[in-house]
């Protein structure tokens, strides 16, 4: 089992920025990618940033140039850096791992969420 923490959420004004963060805890070993998502109010989840353990990422197009995801195995943890933030930004952003037990592969872990509000 792989536990996931967020911390870095709150209210910024638009054009204002956050830093996300996401701490594993439990059988790390086993964590291959680690991404973020979030969710709008009546929307559905989406993926924001992934990052391999490799150190290889990808954002979705929508954040390009103002989101940047890392990665540090030695903390077990992958943070989100969020820049010029939009009122459209706002939602819960939650933190993704993908692990894998013996054969068994793609074992997704969803943290609680942390909200993100920005005013305009």
């Amino acid at each position: 089992q792989v536990q996931l923490v967020e911390s870095g959420g709150g209210l910024v004004q638009a054009g204002g920025s956050l830093r996300l963060s996401c701490v594993a805890s439990g059988s790390v070993f086993n964590i291959d990618a680690m991404s973020w998502y979030r969710q709008a109010p009546g929307k559905q989840r989406e993926l924001v940033a992934t990052i391999a353990d490799t150190g290889t990422s990808k954002s979705a197009d929508f954040v390009k140039g103002r989101f940047t995801i890392s990665r540090d195995n030695a903390k077990d943890s992958v943070s989100l850096q969020l820049n010029s933030l939009k009122p459209e930004d706002k939602a819960v952003y939650y933190c993704n791992a993908e692990a894998h037990f013996g054969i068994l592969k793609n074992i997704i872990f969803w943290g609680q969420g942390t909200q993100v509000t920005v005013s305009s």
